[in-house]
């Protein structure tokens, strides 16, 4: 539910006149109007939360385990070379050999991945009360990301086989770029022709919300024809926004969550972190990081991968080439990406205390940006260790953007005052 705080007011306003002068307020404690706002989750809901996100750190090697074990059963068990000659005898083309092949693996290995998909992503929300589906709905949309995946992994298969056939030294360095452009394609594509096929997109109503959105965008010269609220709580507790798609299909979106549950200067500061990612460009300078993960992923599998298939010739896997040895990249694929997670999670973190700044001087409401990185405690560990963010944190702590809030707010609000926070609902 929306709440009307009492503290908005003269700190909300003061944070949103344009040209204030940037010098710090000599009376206002940044420790203390942190602690106001660190304050507000304490006892049983902060254990609640800190047992959740950090459940969570080990969830990456769970994943690699069990996806691990289940390829090397295809390679031992010689299923995945049986795959392979049923593939062939279905088509005589060479190039549609893998395409063919990925159907019954992506089935076979969504299958036995199931129960701990089931686990992870449904039992283990609900645990947490952060899951507002049935299993039935959870299951409908599982269905629809397995034929979106099935037919992605399929176009993939033959892409990437095709590039090992014919570069055989340095596929590993064409082959990310196949992957880089598959994942730009898919950035295009998806606001338009996959995400409605899970949730429905309105246009924002008008009204102030709107009408202070739309002028922060203005002043920062970004499109906002279109702002768009996405049906996120049939699935999910979950406050949010996000910027997706590429050139005509890029769109900002919030999650009816955030309309429901937060303030206006709340939905205001969290818009503001958006179109941040947005004007500082995020998402291709994502895409081209990750290149460089993938880059450095497919470099280690292609030395590796050879040696580990010529040891094992009960597997019946003939060469690098051959689909076959597709549970051999994928097992040595996760390895590394689970080797360079503090990486991945350094790479997205980075970009998002980006957005957190831009936010600030953009919706110039701190007080708002602190209150609604509370609410993200319900599923993110407030106070991490400097260590601990690091590794684990694919986002900046609560803390961390608290502080930053109450920074900003000392440094850009002339006679800033340390608030009184409402309490959090469910704390």
């Amino acid at each position: 539910m929306r709440k009307t705080m009492t503290w908005v007011g003269a700190a909300i306003t003061a944070a949103t006149l344009p040209g204030l002068a940037h010098a710090a307020v000599p009376g206002f404690d940044v420790d203390t109007a942190s602690r106001a706002y660190l304050d507000l989750l304490q006892g049983p809901a902060r254990a609640k939360s800190d047992a959740y996100f950090e459940g969570g750190y080990w969830l990456p090697l769970w994943n690699t385990l069990v996806a691990s074990l289940i390829y090397l059963a295809l390679l031992f068990t010689g299923v995945s070379q049986r795959l392979r000659t049923w593939a062939e005898r279905k088509t005589r083309k060479r190039w549609l050999v893998p395409g063919i092949y990925a159907l019954p693996f992506v089935a076979l290995t969504t299958l036995l991945t199931l129960p701990w998909s089931i686990y992870e992503d449904f039992v283990r929300e609900a645990q947490y009360g952060l899951m507002n589906q049935t299993f039935a709905a959870w299951a409908i949309d599982a269905a629809k990301a397995f034929a979106i995946g099935l037919l992605v992994n399929a176009l993939l298969f033959m892409l990437l086989f095709w590039v090992i056939r014919h570069f055989r030294r340095s596929w590993w360095l064409i082959g990310s770029g196949v992957v880089a452009a598959v994942v730009l394609f898919g950035a295009l594509v998806a606001p338009v022709f996959i995400a409605p096929l899970f949730n429905t997109y309105t246009e924002l109503p008008a009204g102030p919300i709107r009408d202070r959105i739309v002028a922060i965008a203005a002043a920062n010269h970004i499109p906002a024809e279109h702002i768009y609220v996405s049906d996120a709580s049939r699935q999910t507790k979950r406050i949010s926004a996000n910027v997706s798609g590429l050139g005509p299909t890029i769109r900002i979106t919030l999650n009816d969550n955030l309309l429901e549950r937060t303030a206006p200067a709340e939905v205001v500061a969290v818009m503001g972190h958006e179109m941040g990612h947005y004007v500082l460009n995020h998402i291709w300078k994502l895409i081209l990081a990750f290149t460089l993960v993938f880059l450095a992923m497919f470099f280690v599998v292609s030395r590796l991968a050879p040696a580990l298939i010529a040891r094992n010739p009960r597997w019946g896997v003939r060469d690098v080439a051959d689909p076959a040895a597709t549970p051999v990249l994928l097992l040595l694929a996760g390895l590394c990406g689970l080797v360079l997670t503090p990486v991945q999670n350094s790479i997205i973190r980075h970009h998002e205390v980006e957005a957190d700044i831009f936010g600030l001087d953009a919706a110039r409401a701190p007080d708002g940006f602190a209150k609604v990185a509370m609410r993200l405690s319900e599923y993110r560990k407030i106070s991490p260790g400097p260590v601990e963010e690091m590794m684990f944190f694919d986002h900046p702590s609560g803390e961390n953007r608290v502080r930053r809030s109450m920074q900003w707010k000392k440094e850009h609000v002339p006679g800033a005052t340390v608030a009184v926070p409402t309490p959090i609902e469910g704390k």
